[in-house]
């Protein structure tokens, strides 16, 4: 954490850092866009996310705790240098906001988020260091990671998300998917 506050506190470095960042994520780009608006509605954007909680997402797959088939191998195979690098890279992307859900269900989104979301992902959902930026994420991939969280086991997983989207119903799921989808 230290070799990457350095770098974002450093003009020289961090435009470095991303240069270095733009070259390695062809293999990334894929999926989640070269410019880390993804290509597919069930991944998640990386553009505009805090380079902290990229890097630790990566550290995550790497080690386990968190797992995809294709993102838990590729963690493995990439050097703690191209890490940082690909997190600077892609946190100085812009995010650009997807369709959004109908007015009335966008509200009724708005109105979730407002109570159970913004404390910790901000009010207007950009996150911040270890929360994750939620604006403009797919709706797809909102559903399907507040369903995960919904379904996981306490005793196992230590997130305060399980208790968050423990008690979403299924129509609160879509509406503050869409809702942040359009953000």
């Amino acid at each position: 954490m230290a070799q990457l506050n350095a770098i974002m506190a450093d003009d020289t470095k961090r435009q470095a850092s991303y240069d270095a960042g733009h070259e390695r994520i062809r293999f990334c780009g894929y999926c989640h866009g070269e410019d880390g608006n993804s290509k597919r509605e069930y991944i998640p954007n990386l553009a505009s996310q805090h380079p902290l909680y990229l890097f630790n997402q990566f550290e995550k797959f790497r080690d386990g705790s968190r797992e995809d088939y294709v993102m838990s191998q590729l963690a493995k195979t990439l050097s703690l240098e191209e890490r940082i690098n690909i997190a600077v890279y892609y946190s100085q992307q812009t995010a650009k906001p997807r369709a959004g859900n109908d007015t009335e269900l966008s509200e009724a989104g708005g109105k979730l988020f407002a109570e159970r979301c913004a404390s910790c992902h901000g009010k207007d959902a950009q996150g911040f260091r270890d929360m994750p930026r939620l604006a403009g994420q797919p709706a797809e991939y909102l559903g399907i990671a507040l369903r995960r969280f919904k379904g996981m086991d306490p005793v196992k997983h230590s997130t305060p998300m399980i208790g968050i989207a423990g008690v979403l119903t299924a129509g609160e799921i879509e509406a503050l998917a869409g809702y942040l989808a359009g953000r």
